[in-house]
């Protein structure tokens, strides 16, 4: 039993293997596990051109560079997967933001065309200028000036007591809090001693099933019975768990 006891303690433990060394990681778990590296750079990132591109974008664009790496990471030793990932996530978004630089330029040339427009205007008259007169100065339509020159900003930084929300999934973490981790341990060790306290056929049944992964006639074959008792032995062995976690609960 104490093959079964070790198994079962690090059921979900089994570590990530990245690249061509392994098998491929679970997408999922992969990115539950590195999501939080991925929110620290787009932050890191958006803090310097938090108009040219939204955080959330750079969240995906970082997602899509942790896929990449986990296909094409190969652990020699040097470096750990951890700084390859913050690299190759760091210049995925650099270049998210390069591909949008020549948007933010113009925004930036519009509004500074567009407050110039409107002092000069002011200047000349002793009070602030309406739309047409605007547009008429900047030489542009009227509904030119308003999409492209009033509406355009230029790169700004945002306080982050600003935009900082827990309810946002860019802050919330998916890991359990220390009091879900503590129950989960407890039910752990509680499900160890219970597979440890079953008579030794129902113990046999459960790690060739739930182990093994034999299905109930390779059972028989292995036990010299039929798949119908097979199937009463678990069913028995499921009652006996059930009890002792409830009485653990």
């Amino acid at each position: 039993m104490s093959a079964l006891a070790t198994r079962a303690a690090l059921l979900g433990a089994e570590p990530l293997v990245y690249g061509r060394t392994g098998p491929a990681a679970d997408l999922a778990l992969l990115a539950r596990k590195h999501l939080p590296l991925v929110r620290r750079i787009a932050w890191h990132v958006h803090g310097s051109m938090s108009s040219a591109i939204e955080v959330e974008d750079l969240v995906q664009t970082g997602l899509v560079a942790l896929v990449e790496a986990a296909g094409s990471f190969e652990d020699r030793g040097a470096v750990s997967f951890e700084q390859y990932l913050a690299t190759r996530v760091r210049g995925s978004m650099i270049d998210a933001l390069r591909r949008s630089a020549t948007l933010t330029r113009g925004a930036m040339q519009r509004r500074r065309a567009y407050a110039a427009a409107v002092k000069a205007l002011t200047h000349e008259s002793g009070r602030a200028p309406d739309d047409h007169q605007i547009a008429e100065r900047l030489g542009v339509t009227l509904d030119k000036m308003r999409t492209d020159y009033a509406a355009a900003e230029p790169v700004r930084f945002d306080s982050i007591d600003e935009v900082y929300a827990d309810d946002q999934p860019w802050f919330a973490s998916d890991d359990p809090d220390a009091f879900q981790q503590l129950a989960d341990s407890d039910l752990r060790d509680c499900l160890i001693a219970a597979i440890g306290a079953l008579p030794e056929r129902e113990a046999q049944v459960v790690q060739l099933y739930y182990v093994e992964e034999l299905n109930l006639e390779e059972i028989g074959l292995v036990l010299g019975v039929g798949s119908a008792r097979v199937c009463q032995i678990k069913a028995s062995a499921h009652a006996r768990l059930k009890k002792a976690l409830a009485r653990a609960v």
